[in-house]
């Protein structure tokens, strides 16, 4: 599964703006969201192969 994350509105919001309503519940979902767990392991990939 490829993610959207990198470019999710939703997420570049919370970043501007922390301690918004807006900002907790994106920290909320990404507890449970199948595309923020797919994202995470495709950073970890990109720096793994950056580290060989």
């Amino acid at each position: 599964m490829t993610s959207k994350c990198a470019d999710c509105k939703m997420r570049l919001e919370a970043e501007k703006n922390p301690n918004s309503f807006k900002a907790k519940f994106w920290r909320w979902h990404t507890k449970w969201c199948p595309g923020w767990k797919a994202y995470q392991k495709e950073l970890a990939a990109q720096e793994a192969k950056q580290e060989v």
